[in-house]
């Protein structure tokens, strides 16, 4: 038999955590000395104890792990239990590169703070277009609850102008508008040239004119979109305009090619106070 400490060292974990899987009633010893209190565990248990050592490795909760080592699951159940935490897993890597490439951007934007360029800020006038597009609801306004909410919609979007037979006449164009507390209704729409019709699987609507809107350009993915806007926010203030409502993300070229030639007008409407 084992002493605790040397089924420690033998499966790689703390006498701390073997202590815990006793209590839990995950692997108790084989035997605990009356007089001294040892715990002694049998060369057998050695195995039980890898493999839930493998099982806590790939993130299951203790409660998972207790099911599997008891054999109550089949081949099915288990092969599905491990492809849902595949999917979480996969999802969270996601989210962390998201969030790395938001972080960066911010970096970015701390080293130029105080030397933002505004050479590239234009106020023009925006004619009225027309879109067909598809709705979701956002988080927030962020990029990081935008991203994931927006994305999805312009595949769908297209796959149902292309069943319609309408081709899209222009850029992709995305519109916000608040849908109360934090939330953002997102619209992913695209300029065509088809009237309005009950029998579409997707609505079809004319964005009015902006008589004067700041607009920049921006280049590269979503990800890091706030530096722009943090730009054109900050000279709009600076030049003694108002901003009404969200802006409008005119894609130019997006989605295609290499991410940093992708390039994005954020259009801006402004108003003198």
């Amino acid at each position: 038999m084992f002493t605790i400490g040397d089924f420690a060292h033998l499966g790689r974990v703390s006498v701390r955590m073997l202590r815990h899987y006793d209590a839990v009633g995950l692997l108790p010893p084989a035997h605990v000395d009356p007089s001294s209190g040892y715990r002694f565990y049998t060369a057998a248990q050695l195995q039980r104890l890898n493999r839930l050592v493998a099982l806590k490795d790939l993130g299951l909760t203790l409660d998972q792990v207790r099911v599997v080592l008891d054999d109550e699951l089949s081949v099915e159940q288990l092969h599905g239990m491990l492809s849902l935490r595949r999917a979480e897993l996969r999802q969270q890597i996601i989210a962390d590169e998201s969030r790395l490439r938001r972080v960066e951007a911010r970096l970015r934007a701390i080293e130029r703070e105080g030397a933002m360029p505004t050479d590239d800020i234009v106020v023009k006038p925006v004619p009225a277009v027309r879109v067909a597009r598809l709705t979701a609801t956002a988080a927030s306004y962020g990029p990081e609850d935008v991203g994931p909410v927006i994305q999805p919609l312009y595949p769908q979007l297209f796959a149902r102008l292309e069943r319609a037979g309408v081709e899209s006449s222009g850029c992709g164009i995305a519109t916000y508008e608040p849908a109360g507390g934090d939330e953002v209704v997102v619209h992913a729409g695209v300029e065509v040239a088809v009237e309005p019709s009950p029998g579409h699987d997707f609505e079809v609507v004319d964005l009015p004119a902006l008589a004067g809107a700041a607009t920049i350009v921006h280049r590269g993915t979503m990800d890091d979109v706030d530096t722009s806007y943090q730009a054109v926010a900050a000279w709009i203030e600076a030049h003694g305009y108002r901003q009404n409502g969200f802006a409008r993300e005119v894609y130019l070229n997006y989605g295609v090619g290499d991410p940093s030639d992708w390039v994005t007008e954020l259009q801006l409407e402004i108003t003198k106070p």
